[in-house]
């Protein structure tokens, strides 16, 4: 990395806004929005490292992401051994989830949080930072971001926001994004073309990778209500299946339900496809009767019958019902991954690829299709609670065992490519700081 001409112009104004030299120097901050892999996350840590040493020392700086492992994997890591290959001593202690940077007589700290909840802003409370880089804020509670820039007390310090876009009604898209200019911050728009490092083949996997409104906040990488359907993307002719392909049932699905329905789903799989090949659903107010969760159970011994079922996943709040099917010890029991935009997205892409088929038998899963939409609370964009059993249930196996890693959930990316040796991006950037 001798120059910074192995960055797009897009980086390099990411890079540099805080030198001297910069039209953009005197801003209180920098946010930086747009589509996946457009390549602002990796350059917003290092400018942010490099702007920290040059302009402070014996200070404090906060990176704040979802949650510490994520910030790690997403950009720690790949930062720190870029930062030993120009030139910067690196003290990591994992145990404290900080480290220490040291250049030309200069020594900072730099702290790791994790902002997944309300609660998480006690975390930072009483801290007195002189930066602090925010990745992924979309997804981390107001009360966590604001907390984070109030210890920002330090004279000069700045902030620093990075993110796919969300909905248009969010908090971060109306208090910041909408008013960059009024907060006096730069405002950089990414797209995939805004990286170098990616290639056309790549760029296009990507396209194809998402549908609906996932398409257009992470590829074309805008601030896009989620209305209408949230599987826009089902069609009978091409998801529903008449004639059941020759697989065995795999694995069972299950949104327990007393008050509301029940529903369960016998799942197998052929050549990446994924086939729902019965269904059971229980509606107790339609049909005037509740049911124990022994016959719930009794259900679903009937559902799975003779397949050979390598494990029953099942809605993570029904601790009755997972204790009542784990004492059988007929099937292995997994507690379903609930996080529900995660799995949303994930349904999304595998409906669009025709990854996911359903027999025409399903009746109730293929009605809710048709009535599973979006609503804005006034606290962020989310399925209705309507029409949403099957839904979940089928959410619940694609989230668990992409989880788990299952190969055909299992989607690889490219890998991201090795730091470049040199020691030259420091001392130009330092230039006239």
């Amino acid at each position: 990395m001798n120059s910074l001409t192995h960055f797009s112009k897009k980086q390099r104004q990411l890079l540099t806004w805080w030198c001297r030299e910069s039209p953009y120097r005197d801003c209180q901050a920098v946010i930086c929005d747009g589509a996946v892999r457009s390549g602002k996350t990796f350059c917003m840590g290092l400018s942010f490292a490099c702007w920290a040493m040059s302009r402070f020392t014996g200070e404090n700086f906060a990176l704040c992401g979802k949650t510490v492992s994520a910030l790690k994997r997403n950009l720690t890591d790949r930062l720190l051994e870029q930062l030993k290959s120009l030139g910067f001593g690196v003290e990591y202690r994992v145990s404290q989830s900080r480290f220490t940077l040291r250049c030309r007589g200069r020594e900072n700290r730099f702290y790791l949080f994790g902002g997944k909840d309300e609660s998480s802003a006690s975390l930072i409370q009483g801290m007195t930072l002189a930066g602090v880089l925010l990745d992924e804020v979309a997804l981390m509670p107001r009360s966590f971001v604001e907390q984070a820039l109030a210890r920002c007390s330090v004279e000069g310090s700045r902030f620093w926001f990075n993110c796919n876009p969300e909905g248009p009604s969010h908090w971060f898209f109306r208090e910041w994004v909408s008013q960059a200019q009024k907060k006096h911050a730069l405002h950089l728009h990414f797209t995939m073309e805004d990286n170098p490092s990616l290639s056309p083949a790549m760029r296009q996997r990507y396209r194809e990778l998402y549908q609906g409104v996932f398409y257009r906040r992470f590829v074309l990488g805008e601030w896009a209500a989620a209305q209408g359907l949230v599987y826009p993307m089902f069609e009978m002719s091409r998801h529903v299946f008449t004639d059941a392909p020759g697989v065995a049932g795999r694995y069972v699905s299950c949104d327990y339900g007393t008050i509301n329905p029940m529903s369960m789903g016998l799942w197998g799989q052929q050549d990446g496809v994924w086939y729902r090949l019965k269904e059971y659903y229980y509606d107790s107010r339609r049909e005037n009767r509740q049911l124990t969760d022994q016959e719930y159970l009794s259900a679903l011994e009937q559902l799975i019958g003779a397949h050979p079922v390598e494990a029953v996943i099942i809605d993570p709040s029904a601790a009755s019902f997972l204790e009542c099917v784990r004492r059988t010890g007929r099937w292995k029991v997994l507690k379903a991954k609930n996080q529900v935009q995660d799995g949303i997205r994930r349904v999304s892409t595998m409906l669009g690829q025709g990854r996911l088929k359903f027999h025409v038998s399903c009746t109730d899963t293929i009605r809710e299709f048709s009535q599973y939409v979006w609503e804005d609370s006034g606290q962020g964009e989310a399925p209705k609670k309507e029409h949403d059993h099957a839904m979940d249930d089928i959410r619940y196996l694609v989230s668990t065992l992409a989880d788990r890693g299952e190969g055909a959930f299992f989607v690889a990316s490219n890998p991201r490519p090795a730091p470049q040796e040199g020691g030259g991006f420091f001392a130009k950037t330092n230039k006239g700081t």
